[in-house]
């Protein structure tokens, strides 16, 4: 099954896919799905971790395919032939992974995503990255990055970029940053640091970024306060999307550049970040060429 976003850019909502496994049911951001294809035996990968349930190959491409009952501490699903495969696209990656069926499609906002508490996400150890209530069930929203992460952890951002930056000359340049993750949230500061950035501000979703904004402009000090913006793409209560375009339709703000730090950009994905003004799109293992973007952003602001 082909499955299409079909939403307008920067509406700040999303399309949820609801799929079960075992008895238990969560969902995935649309954006992230490739495709969906009915369970195809794999071939399984010697030595490989126990969470990959091995390979197969649609087409002429070569996908790993992950059980998600594993990753989420379930029994192993037995009779599989009426199973799904959901194919992802994400940071630059193609995966698969394995579920027990598949539900359906909801359009939500992400002023209704609901953010777990420490509770669900202990020192962040959980596999949520937001709840939602649909049809009076709770759906969690799974962290396909961080499980595809942990067992590859070179997917994820590649801090060994930015070491040959260590050493720069300092820059008092402030930078706002939009980043619902807390890991992530660490790992994009240390690397600006790292790159002679000390004036960083962090914020955990677009709402608060906004809000902070509007705080600047209240007190007519924008520019002292904010010469770039970085935004995640998914974030609950306001996603980097609608962000972008608030900020891009104001008179007062839209000089700012704004970096949109995501695994969602892929091609259709950026065609939406160009709509919506944004000033560069980078995919996470890009964290390397993040600064790049950034360096030459603030020094065109600064001229």
């Amino acid at each position: 099954m082909e499955t299409g976003i079909l939403l307008e850019s920067g509406t700040n909502e999303l399309e949820i896919l609801e799929f079960r496994v075992g008895d238990n049911y969560y969902g995935i951001n649309v954006a992230k799905i490739r495709e969906i294809l009915c369970y195809q035996k794999t071939t399984p990968v010697p030595n490989a971790d126990a969470r990959v349930e091995g390979i197969f190959m649609p087409r002429d491409e070569v996908i790993s395919v992950i059980d998600l009952a594993t990753c989420l501490g379930m029994p192993k699903i037995g009779d599989a032939a009426s199973d799904m495969f959901i194919v992802t696209n994400f940071n630059k990656l193609n995966v698969a992974f394995h579920v027990s069926a598949v539900s359906g499609i909801h359009r939500v906002s992400w002023e209704d995503i609901i953010k777990p508490d420490s509770t669900v996400n202990a020192a962040g150890a959980g596999m949520a990255t937001g709840i939602v209530q649909i049809d009076g069930r709770l759906i969690i929203i799974l962290d396909f990055e961080k499980i595809v992460s942990e067992i590859n952890p070179e997917t994820g951002l590649k801090m060994s970029d930015v070491q040959h930056m260590r050493g720069r000359s300092r820059n008092e340049a402030p930078i706002l940053i939009a980043e619902d993750s807390a890991l992530l949230s660490k790992m994009i500061v240390n690397c600006l640091e790292q790159a002679g950035y000390t004036n960083i501000t962090v914020t955990d979703n677009g709402k608060e970024c906004w809000d902070k904004l509007q705080q600047y402009l209240e007190a007519g000090n924008v520019d002292e306060k904010v010469a770039c913006v970085i935004t995640d793409i998914e974030m609950p209560q306001m996603d980097g999307h609608h962000l972008t375009k608030l900020i891009k339709s104001n008179d007062t703000l839209k000089h700012i550049p704004v970096v949109i730090f995501s695994s969602l950009v892929n091609a259709q994905m950026r065609r939406k970040g160009e709509q919506l003004g944004a000033d560069a799109q980078l995919s996470k293992p890009e964290i390397g060429q993040l600064v790049e973007a950034i360096d030459g952003l603030i020094a065109a602001v600064e001229k």
